[in-house]
Parts: structure tokens; sequence; C-alpha cells
């Protein structure tokens, strides 16, 4: 079998400006989630709004359904929160005909239940608007004018929409166990997911720092397909206009990369010479995906951060506030601005 190892992909303003401590506590790390719609007040299952401190997704998931006298599939979120993180999120609990326990009880020193509401639907994957975050930077050390230069430019051009390294696992093992599910491994179910996203996200960062080395990440080339800022739906033009280049630099629109999978990329001329290229070097992955039943599908190439806010709180102490959407990485922002 082969060993893939994560490399360091490019950076797109010249690299960190500067080093700093990331989540040196979990208090430096804030995350709120933003649903995309408001519970009804009406139905069978329980939505929650639970702020957790030093505690994963799944562990509070599992608790949960201990706690409510559930099985674990009845419980519902949203999204992966990470550990080393103070995070409020939405869970849910189906209890069709029964009533809620006392919410409070499910309480500790690290979880805390802000609100209960019903509704018609179990919470399921991806179907937040978004994330917004509050960070701190500790240690700061650096050219603080160049870090002003990179952070301005950030907020009115984005940064690269590269997967998060917590997607590849310590060292890179998801995606060599993504190989060894295609060799026939077995897996578990609830991990299975969770290997093929990782093989399919190490494909995209590859055709994203391509882009980046051509100096397209964030420009339009013959063939391209677009997102829509904001929005999951895509489109292609017969011919690259001034109005596309204006909508790209309004961050409007992003060109966007393959997530392969059963399905063609939409992708054509120079976009697609430089995913193909991709795709050929890692067919055995690509193939391997496809055999698994992944459907392909488009992510932008860049992330917006239009209301990113920054500031020197004390001393080597940088405040970093920003919101992205569902499914982007805050650390596609770190990594350009800091060396952790």
């Amino acid at each position: 079998m082969k060993n893939i190892e994560i490399p360091q992909w490019p950076h797109a303003y010249g690299g960190p400006s500067g080093t700093g401590k990331i989540r040196a506590e979990p208090e430096d790390f804030i995350v709120n989630e933003m649903l995309s719609f408001e519970p009804s007040g009406e139905g069978e299952h329980v939505f929650l709004l639970i702020e957790k401190k030093g505690e994963n997704t799944e562990f509070v998931a599992r608790q949960l359904a201990r706690f409510a006298g559930v099985r674990q599939r009845d419980i519902g979120y949203a999204g992966l929160k990470d550990r080393h993180a103070v995070t409020t999120q939405w869970f849910s609990v189906w209890l069709p005909g029964k009533e809620a326990p006392q919410w409070s009880d499910f309480e500790s020193e690290t979880i805390t239940v802000h609100r209960s509401i019903r509704h018609a639907r179990k919470l399921k994957r991806g179907i937040l608007s978004g994330n917004r975050f509050e960070l701190l930077i500790r240690d700061w050390q650096g050219d603080e004018k160049r870090l002003e230069d990179q952070l301005s430019r950030i907020k009115t051009c984005g940064v690269p929409n590269y997967f998060g390294e917590q997607r590849f696992g310590n060292l890179g093992q998801n995606v060599n166990k993504a190989l060894a599910l295609f060799e026939g491994a077995k897996v578990k179910r609830e991990q299975r997911g969770i290997y093929l996203s990782a093989a399919r996200s190490f494909l995209f960062n590859h055709i994203l720092a391509e882009r980046i080395r051509l100096e397209s990440w964030n420009k339009p080339v013959d063939g391209d397909v677009f997102i829509v800022e904001g929005s999951r739906g895509f489109f292609k033009v017969d011919q690259i206009d001034p109005t596309i280049s204006m909508r790209i630099d309004a961050c409007e629109i992003h060109p966007s990369a393959v997530l392969c999978g059963q399905g063609a990329s939409e992708a054509t001329g120079e976009a697609w010479a430089i995913e193909s290229a991709v795709i050929e070097r890692f067919d055995f992955m690509v193939r391997g995906l496809f055999d698994c039943g992944l459907e392909s599908a488009r992510r932008a190439l860049r992330m917006s951060l239009t209301d990113l806010e920054w500031r020197f709180i004390s001393r080597g102490r940088l405040q970093l506030k920003f919101t992205l959407p569902a499914g982007s990485y805050a650390t596609a922002l770190l990594r350009e601005i800091i060396e952790s």
C-alpha cells in the first residue's frame, strides 16, 4: 500500500509574518455555530444549544444519548467542533411523544445548555450558515507592519480555502486509512466517511495548491466553474469577460475545484487541465472514491473574510474576529499569517 504524507501547502501571501501560540487555553479559541434556519418550536426533535469547553462533539453526543435514554443515532449535530476550544453548537435529540428531561441536569463544569426548542426534523450535517470565531494569539512576535498588510489584503481578497490539517488526522493517518479501505480493509461505519472525506480533501488541496503556484486561485482561467458567495450553486460561462473578473474581485463569486467522486468535473479547458493533472497523479485514490460511491461536487478555491477584525489587545496578544461559511477552516487563515 502507498503511504501518503501531507505536504506543506503553498501560501498565497508570502508566508507567515510572525510566530505565536494558538489555543494556549481553550478560551483562546471561541466558536459559535450559526444555524441556517430558526427551529419551529414544535416537533419530535428537541434542539439544544450547548456550550462546551475542552470536549469534542462526538463525546457530547454520546453523553447526551446516555442522559436522554435514546440511541446514538437519535442524536443529531450539524458539524464537528474541536476539543481544544470553547464552542457553542446545536444538537438535536429525537423524543417522539416523550417529555423532555430537565436539561440543566446534563450540565457540568465543561458543558452548559443555553437553549432548548423543539423542531420537526433531526439536525443534519452541513446545514449551518457558518461559524463565528473569536481567537486570541498569545506571544506573537514578528513584523507587525507586514502582518497589518497581510490582514488588510486578506479582508479584501480572501484566503485559499484549504481543508485544515485536522481533516487529515495525525501525520495524515486518515488519508492512509482511506487507502487501506480502498484495498479492502474493514473499518467502522462511523469512521468510513471521515477517511473518504480526508482522501478527497487531500486531492482538492493539491488542485488548490497548483492554482496558487499559477497565481490563479483568486482569478478566472478558461473553463472555470464559479461558485456564488454564500451558496452551493455553481455556473459556467462561455468566455471570461470583465464582469466575471469584477465579481471575483468583489468576492461575489469564486473559482472552484472538483471534489472527486462519481460524475463529471464540469471544468473544461485550462481549469480541467489543472484538475486532471492531479487526478492522473493520484488515480488510485480517485478510483477508490468512485468505487466507494461518493458523488463528485465542487468547492470554492477561496473563502471570503469581509468581516475580519483584528487588534493587539496588549503586547504580544493578537485578537482576531471573523465569520466563515460552513465547511471552511480557521486554520486556512491562521497558516497565512502565523507560524505556530
